[in-house]
């Protein structure tokens, strides 16, 4: 696919972003009827851009190692939803603005454990942010390569592109209100929109690579299955299914879409339903889209199925979706 056509679809997808965020900020009191669906789907910042990649990747590797990603958020939000009650009221309380300050608040308000708390989310978040960079201009990189290249000749890289087109869209919509406490309603409706589209896109391209497997002689995805089955190491997926429950408040952008970004304590009612179903509708072709890649591609990074599959049998549009 042509580098310039992938350039004028990013940039009316961002342009789309950058009306929808402006739009929730001029005009709140629209929001208002919406803002608990608008709430329960900004929450789903948790499926980052890696979501895409790295879960089919582990499938394809273990079948059972991208399982806690998705069922520990559905547990905490099905069965743990009087904590995020709890922490949502006693941020509202406290004048909580972020995970820093909550921790802080909770032992006197100190000026020095949150200094120590945001060092220590700053250093484990930048390998993160990397990652996410990272799968982003992978799928650039597979869907226009000549785009990859002609920022290669001019001595630089497609990243700076990403990185750009975000900390712009950052800065327009995150940080410019000098008062922190303030929502950020615009960005919170781009953020829910953007879920969308995501979890759409997903299941067109699951569907299709479904449709494929079931039209093909070749691909029997029965097979292939029992081909890959393993027993589950239950210790490793029991401590990873912790770790991500965790993850799931501790993480700054899960802070502050959950509890620094809530208006009312009752959308946390709607969430609770929403949102598990929401990372249900997500996970549930990772494990077909892997066995297909298996089959169909050789020589070709688990990571990259999403995109590769569409790419090898020419369905360039499901690619670019």
């Amino acid at each position: 696919m042509q580098g310039w056509l992938v350039i004028v679809v990013l940039l009316m997808y961002l342009g789309l972003l950058f009306l929808i965020a402006w739009h929730g900020d001029k005009h709140p009191k629209w929001l208002a009827k919406w803002r608990s669906w608008i709430y329960s789907l900004s929450i789903a910042v948790y499926c980052t851009s890696w979501t895409f990649y790295g879960t089919v990747g582990q499938a394809s590797d273990n079948p059972w190692s991208f399982l806690p990603i998705y069922l520990a958020p559905i547990l905490v939000f099905t069965f743990g939803w009087r904590i995020l009650a709890r922490l949502i009221i006693t941020a509202k309380r406290e004048h909580i603005t972020s995970i820093a300050d909550f921790i802080a608040a909770r032992y006197g308000k100190s000026q020095g454990l949150a200094v120590v708390v945001t060092l220590i989310a700053v250093a484990g978040i930048l390998p993160y942010i990397a990652l996410q960079l990272r799968g982003i201009t992978m799928g650039l990189e597979i869907i226009a390569p000549d785009l990859s290249q002609s920022f290669a000749n001019n001595g630089s890289d497609v990243s700076w592109f990403v990185v750009g087109a975000l900390a712009v869209f950052t800065m327009l919509f995150g940080t410019r209100h000098i008062d922190n406490t303030e929502h950020h309603r615009g960005m919170m409706m781009a953020i829910a929109f953007e879920s969308l589209i995501k979890l759409v896109a997903f299941l067109v391209v699951g569907c299709f690579i479904l449709y494929l497997a079931l039209g093909s002689r070749d691909i029997e995805l029965v097979e292939i299955a029992a081909q890959t089955y393993e027993s589950p190491n239950l210790p490793t997926l029991a401590i990873h299914t912790l770790l991500t429950m965790m993850a799931i408040v501790c993480l700054p952008r899960q802070f502050h879409t959950m509890v620094v970004e809530n208006e009312r304590a009752q959308d946390l009612h709607t969430a609770r339903w929403l949102f598990p179903i929401y990372l249900v509708l997500m996970g549930i072709f990772v494990l077909p889209i892997a066995w297909v890649g298996q089959s169909l591609l050789t020589d070709v990074s688990p990571d990259t199925f999403v995109i590769s599959l569409p790419m090898a049998v020419g369905a360039t549009d499901i690619a670019l979706l």
